[in-house]
């Protein structure tokens, strides 16, 4: 049996849409051992009960613990983040509303007992919100709302922020643009479904045939083609677009690779166009800009900020082969509170 119980591990678990991720830790943010189930909130919606994944969330920490030949005793702490903390997750953690920081994510971690899952609590952290209030048709745009990518925000924030406003891009079926004032806290979000529509375009319209019905992979990324849809569709708007890249496969170029990279950039262009004009976030001038996720998606983004200009610097976060970062924002912010 490893023996670390001066310390105590810690266990982070990451509820999303599809999937749940429970991973190990040291208590020197060394990652020990992970498991993963292929169940996530969909299967509360679908099934009108979250039976599914609290049955998912102790087959990983029973498994970790298996693994490395634990018992709860070894456990100093869980902390779980994202979908898992919704209406059709496991608890409901009510949003916190932005402004909101390292600090006081750490604060309103709530502590949960749920011993048909395991015999200690369970630390939650709340996703965050807009700040708008009473929300009507005149202010509905300014609100937006996310769990899940503030921890990754938080770890970002770790390595990226000096003191000055940041922009977080967090690619993904829901594209998630977070703004960062100079005092390192996060002010609002603003969210996209670009990533789903993409995926409609490609599987379910006139256009799967001219894209191959198959999406732009890293090899085959293409930044001619990419900005000629992105150009295209801040002229002419995305349903205009997406019809041309019909006609360049028509009598232009028959090669599927190209027209699906046109296709992504038409897919993402009002992804800017909702940055720069969006009440959700106020990112422009010079902000630095910090692009995650993986690619082509990420390098897409990048290009076609660098090609748009109208702000500070850009760096892209690599995230390395197997880590979460959303699992280690989620250490960092237990780690700040008072639950290590």
């Amino acid at each position: 049996m490893e023996n670390n119980t001066l310390t105590g591990y810690i266990i982070t678990i990451d509820g999303g849409t599809t999937n749940t991720r429970c991973i190990l830790w040291d208590q020197s943010r060394n990652k020990i051992a992970e498991e993963k189930r292929q169940v996530g909130v969909r299967d509360t919606a679908i099934d009108g009960n979250n039976g599914k994944l609290k049955s998912a969330v102790k087959e990983c920490l029973d498994a970790l613990l298996e693994k490395k030949e634990l018992t709860y005793e070894n456990i100093r702490r869980i902390i779980a983040s994202g979908m898992i903390t919704s209406d059709v997750g496991i608890v409901v953690i009510p949003h916190l509303s932005a402004p909101a920081g390292l600090d006081d994510l750490a604060r309103a971690t709530v502590t949960v007992d749920l011993p048909e899952i395991c015999p200690i609590p369970i630390h939650f952290i709340p996703g965050i919100k807009n700040a708008v209030e009473d929300i009507s048709v005149e202010n509905y745009e300014a609100m937006d709302i996310m769990r899940g990518e503030e921890v990754e925000s938080i770890a970002l924030m770790d390595r990226f922020f000096d003191g000055n406003p940041m922009l977080l891009v967090l690619p993904g079926s829901h594209n998630k643009f977070v703004a960062v004032d100079a005092s390192g806290k996060i002010t609002g979000c603003l969210t996209s479904i670009s990533g789903e529509l993409l995926a409609s375009i490609t599987n379910d319209t006139i256009l799967a045939k001219s894209v191959g019905r198959k999406f732009v992979e890293e090899a085959s990324y293409d930044k001619e083609w990419l900005l000629l849809g992105y150009e295209n569709a801040k002229k002419t708007g995305l349903g205009r677009a997406c019809f041309s890249g019909r006609i360049l496969s028509l009598f232009v170029e028959e090669d599927t690779e190209k027209i699906a990279n046109y296709i992504l950039g038409a897919s993402l262009q009002g992804d800017i166009t909702a940055v720069k004009n969006s009440d959700a976030v106020r990112a422009s001038g010079n902000v630095k800009v910090v692009v995650s996720g993986k690619n082509p998606l990420r390098q897409a983004l990048i290009d076609i900020l660098k090609l748009e200009g109208g702000f500070g610097t850009i760096e892209e976060f690599v995230p390395e082969e197997g880590n979460s970062i959303s699992s280690l924002g989620a250490y960092l912010i237990a780690e700040k509170s008072n639950i290590l």
